[in-house]
């Protein structure tokens, strides 16, 4: 039995990472989030309260629980919100981190540590494990940070860096890109959409697949955990409209000057999956199949 703990369970991937945990037959889950527990069921796992900018909470859950494995998912993640509540950012993606690697040194657990593509710059991806990073937001030097807190501690880690998390998770309080499109153009609105930013849009499922993969192998080093494509958020929304049958003429081309937001975006981030195909086995879903899985899961 391996014993897995996860911080930031009423979350999007937290959500997605119980599911699939939970289904393992190998896996003692324990999940962790502020307050109180806003998962729709509560067979299979142990749920504790624990809020991951009080050192002392974190210490005392994790050496009580003893895990084995550690999958840090929590996070603030909210760019423009990081930007102008940076002691509350800095809080939350930092030193955070710090209290969970000492207590991941205090009961000899392994790390696995999300990140995201707001690392870079986004003036040359897509991004292989071993790019510079060079963040451009508090956000994205925040969680640099925070994955330096990793890289040089103790502890035996992982990396799991990802890029524009997308799914359906029970209590959303965040819709995703493609539940906006699919609204606006069912309500008949129009929209515009960027067509000068490159990502590569990450099924929730796969980031929580990924992290999985890692967290039973205890495979340490850095990996790219996102989904397969490079493309724009405006190819995001045409693709949307063609699944559900939308009209595309409500869809207009911008480019990122045309929307005022506080921190700066990366232009061109996207990631070369090469090494978590390879080292873990990890295939994520197109993201054509993701709508697909995203649609399956609205008309529950």
């Amino acid at each position: 039995m391996k014993k897995i703990l996860i911080t930031g369970a009423n979350g999007l991937l937290g959500q997605k990472l119980v599911h699939l945990l939970t289904q393992q037959p190998n896996v003692e889950l324990i999940a962790t989030a502020r307050g109180n527990n806003r998962l729709p069921f509560s067979e299979g796992y142990t749920y504790r309260s624990m809020d991951i900018t009080d050192r002392q909470q974190v210490l005392d859950v994790i050496n009580e629980t003893h895990p084995d494995v550690v999958i840090h998912g929590a996070a603030m993640t909210d760019v423009d919100k990081c930007e102008t509540q940076k002691d509350d950012c800095w809080s939350q993606n930092v030193h955070a981190v710090e209290y969970i690697v000492e207590a991941c040194k205090a009961t000899d657990a392994f790390l696995v540590h999300v990140s995201t593509d707001f690392i870079f710059d986004g003036a040359e991806g897509p991004y292989d494990e071993t790019a510079e990073a060079n963040p451009i937001s508090f956000y994205g030097w925040s969680k640099q940070a925070g994955e330096s807190v990793v890289r040089h501690s103790p502890v035996r880690w992982a990396i799991a860096r990802t890029v524009l998390v997308y799914g359906i998770a029970h209590d959303m309080s965040r819709s995703n890109i493609i539940l906006w499109v699919k609204k606006s153009l069912e309500d008949g609105k129009n929209i515009k959409v960027v067509t000068d930013q490159w990502r590569s849009p990450t099924l929730a499922e796969d980031l929580a697949m990924g992290c999985y993969l890692i967290a039973d192998q205890e495979a340490e080093g850095i990996f790219n955990i996102s989904g397969k494509e490079v493309i724009t958020p405006y190819e995001m929304a045409i693709r949307t409209a063609d699944y559900f049958s939308l009209d595309k003429a409500l869809i207009a081309q911008a480019d990122a000057s045309t929307f005022t937001q506080v921190a700066r975006r990366p232009p061109r981030t996207g990631f070369v999956l090469d090494k978590a195909r390879t080292v873990l086995g990890y295939d994520p879903h197109s993201f054509e199949e993701g709508i697909a899985v995203l649609a399956s899961q609205l008309n529950k």
